[in-house]
């Protein structure tokens, strides 16, 4: 299990004013409509995030988070993996009984990045034409996050919470756009040694890879409820940071 309905984020390192946040509705090139949630710092934003939620979809979690990322001086927008099994969520954001098992097969590599690819547009449309830009996903989001280090979305970087190796499969071997790793050192759902592995096979194909293992640590930890993992947290947040300021730089 990831995130669940009542969970939320922890609060960033550093923190600003929010100029703006909101639900709202996507269009992917494909004719996809999805629901997606917007969140704008009141300074001028120099990176932006597409957040790729966990197998949930788009929930107050992840709305939250765009808030957080908002509050660090970044735009953010959170997309949902369903619009096109599921509809637009009817309250624009995926109720707690939503039937994510039946919907979750249906989703496709080609699909996320369609959404990604709408996400980011979305983001430059509200900012700079040439707003960098990464991809922060959970879980099954993470996993998708990794992969997209091996295709040719127009993104910065990418960093991942708590993915499967598996599910980026053969993209390892092509990874070349800097990755964060975040990995729970306690993580049920996968072996520290495969994540390991993937982080080896990312950086041997040129990715720039920054591994960072937190030692029993559970899957799901970055939650402002779970205080015994606090300090992790808030490196986790520096980790990701550091990756929006460095293609800021650029």
């Amino acid at each position: 299990m990831c995130h669940d309905h009542d969970s939320r984020p922890p609060a960033p390192p550093r923190s600003g004013d929010v100029a703006e946040r909101g639900t709202l509705t996507l269009t992917a090139a494909d004719g996809n409509r999805f629901s997606a949630a917007y969140a704008a710092p009141a300074i001028p934003a120099r990176a932006g995030v597409v957040i790729l939620p966990d197998i949930r979809g788009l929930h107050p979690y992840y709305v939250a988070l765009a808030e957080r990322f908002a509050e660090a001086g970044v735009a953010a927008v959170a997309i949902d993996y369903f619009g096109r099994t599921a509809g637009v969520a009817a309250t624009g954001t995926r109720e707690e009984d939503f039937d994510w098992q039946t919907h979750i097969p249906q989703t496709t590599p080609a699909g996320v990045d369609a959404d990604t690819t709408a996400g980011i547009e979305y983001l430059r449309s509200r900012t700079e034409p040439t707003l960098p830009v990464i991809t922060v996903g959970f879980c099954f989001g993470g996993s998708h996050a990794w992969r997209q280090s091996a295709g040719d979305l127009d993104l910065a970087g990418s960093a991942g919470f708590y993915g499967r190796p598996s599910m980026v499969g053969e993209a390892a071997a092509a990874a070349h756009k800097p990755v964060v790793m975040i990995i729970a050192g306690a993580d049920a759902a996968t072996p520290l040694e495969e994540q390991r592995e993937l982080a080896a096979t990312m950086r041997g194909a040129g990715a720039d890879v920054d591994e960072v293992v937190y030692e029993g640590a559970p899957h799901s930890f970055f939650d402002r409820a779970f205080g015994e993992w606090a300090e992790a947290c808030q490196d986790a947040w520096r980790h990701v940071l550091a990756l929006t300021d460095r293609v800021s730089a650029r």
